[in-house]
């Protein structure tokens, strides 16, 4: 017998962008049908492959702007952050050195940041479509059904990994 889907799977589709900034930096947008996505990243991201710990997680995105001083109030939203499709929501520090900077990859309003993941960034390799997401966004209402333009499907996802799989050897 099938397992039951989970909660990410029965109500949010996934969308995909791939090589964000960096080459293979890619995103997963898991997007609720009330207009809501959370920020992920896709299983193909640098920071999720083997050997790979995360040594810290910085919100601090700029010397005057950090994602968790974000306050969200009321119905319609006062005081959330704008984001640009490319506004840094992060910066990933790892043990090897290398640092990444995550990106909103879509426009709308920061509704909220994960910071379990200050105090336990393992869970962002360990459950990256759940309890590791990066942030909530929330596109403007007009923009709600444009937001996914400019993004992959799951099938036009694989067939990326699986040309870049080809292509590397």
């Amino acid at each position: 017998m099938a397992a039951a889907p989970g909660v990410t799977e029965r109500y949010f589709t996934r969308w995909y962008k791939t090589d964000v900034g960096q080459p293979r930096e890619d995103y997963c947008i898991l997007q609720h049908s009330n207009r809501i996505c959370v920020i992920t990243l896709a299983e193909s991201h640098p920071v999720l492959q083997k050997g790979k710990t995360i040594k810290n997680i910085n919100y601090q995105v700029t010397a005057h702007c950090s994602r968790l001083q974000n306050k969200v109030s009321g119905k319609s939203k006062r005081g959330a952050q704008f984001l640009t499709a490319l506004a840094p929501l992060c910066r990933i520090s790892c043990s090897d050195g290398e640092e990444y900077t995550i990106h909103s990859c879509i426009r709308g309003r920061l509704m909220e940041v994960n910071e379990n993941l200050l105090n336990n960034p393992a869970i962002l390799q360990e459950k990256p479509s759940t309890e590791g997401y990066i942030a909530v966004v929330l596109p403007k209402f007009e923009e709600s059904k444009i937001v996914t333009q400019g993004l992959l499907t799951r099938e036009e996802y694989e067939g990326i990994l699986l040309h870049r799989l080809n292509s590397s050897s």
